[in-house]
């Protein structure tokens, strides 16, 4: 599965668990850490933990996994390293002190 249709699963499954603020960010010209952030926000530590077991759920299914996983156990902050993807799920509060959209633009 090339880039761009990972990038276009992993957003269509944070839609589906009704992630909020979806924003894709081309990191390729930036970084050498990959092509795609991927930023969505959960509503509560229970969701954003639901959004990530989604996405690799799906992900799986085609045969795609994660390189690494970080800050499930706290919930706040997830992050998902699909190589050339990243996906991050915040908590609204944890996104707003951030700010990632901010400093990859």
């Amino acid at each position: 599965m090339d880039v761009n249709n990972i990038k276009d699963l992993i957003v269509k499954s944070l839609d589906e668990k009704s992630a909020t603020d979806i924003q894709v960010i081309d990191i390729a010209a930036k970084s050498s850490l990959g092509d795609f952030f991927i930023i969505a926000t959960g509503k509560n530590l229970s969701q954003v933990r639901a959004l990530s077991d989604y996405v690799e759920k799906k992900l799986e299914e085609n045969n795609v996994f994660t390189t690494r996983k970080e800050g499930y156990t706290d919930g706040r902050w997830i992050v998902l390293d699909y190589g050339d993807v990243i996906v991050h799920i915040f908590n609204s509060e944890t996104r707003d002190f951030y700010c990632l959209e901010k400093l990859w633009r």
